[in-house]
């Protein structure tokens, strides 16, 4: 087996554009908790609370006629891991990230949630060697593309299937869905999910395929909702 060589920690200060006064942050930001006692997890605690802080003041400053919903979805859509891990994938974090031997065979480098829990990480470790400026600054500038007006499409901003759910189930009386996980198959760092979605109340029941749990169950809550629109009880309540 081909021994692992990581990157220099130097070339990611590169990248991100910032320069760590103390370089034993950065290291721990890159370390896995399956590698260390002293890991990443603290520093990824305060970066998530960072990170929400300036892109959420970023979205408040770029268009002043944004609801409080859509900035709150438009953050959440922002923030989450699938955009964490697209940042981590541009950076190459998984290259700098010391992981232990078992995470690193079922293919810890390239997982999306640790890569976005080092990106999180980071940021944190930015923010505790210079302050809130020097985060904000690292956050804002890898963030650019993201942040850009053609990024801000109909799907960053819209309500998701699941939320969409809800609201049409609270509005007609019914309790909410129930989620469950059907199967998971593949390598740990390549699963494929299917998740069922169930609406008792209605007899209704879909299931939906992702990359993860959160990306099946927003399939099958979409599927379940174009039934639910096909109701009677749908019908009656928006006097059709």
């Amino acid at each position: 087996m081909t021994k692992r060589v990581l990157l220099d920690a130097s070339l990611l200060e590169e990248r991100i554009g910032y320069r760590f006064t103390h370089k034993n942050l950065l290291e721990r930001a890159l370390t896995h908790r399956s590698f260390a006692a002293e890991h990443n997890e603290r520093l990824e605690f305060l970066g998530d609370s960072v990170l929400n802080c300036v892109v959420g003041h970023a979205l408040f400053e770029r268009d002043t006629h944004f609801t409080e919903g859509v900035l709150s979805r438009a953050r959440a859509n922002f923030v989450c891991e699938k955009t964490l891990d697209e940042i981590g994938s541009r950076l190459q974090i998984g290259s700098f990230i010391r992981l232990g031997e078992g995470e690193l065979k079922t293919g810890g480098e390239t997982r999306p949630s640790i890569m976005a829990d080092a990106c999180e990480a980071v940021f944190g470790a930015v923010f505790l060697d210079g302050g809130f400026e020097a985060a904000r600054s690292v956050i804002l500038r890898l963030y650019e593309p993201i942040l850009s007006a053609k990024s801000m499409t109909p799907d960053r901003l819209a309500k998701d299937a699941k939320t969409l759910l809800q609201e049409a189930l609270q509005g007609m009386h019914f309790p909410l869905p129930a989620y469950s996980v059907v199967s998971v198959v593949g390598a740990a760092h390549n699963q494929n999910f299917c998740c069922a979605c169930s609406v008792a109340a209605l007899g209704i029941e879909e299931r939906g395929e992702g990359k993860s749990r959160r990306a099946a169950e927003q399939v099958a809550a979409g599927k379940v909702l174009e039934r639910v629109k096909m109701t009677p009880e749908w019908a009656r309540h928006h006097n059709l």
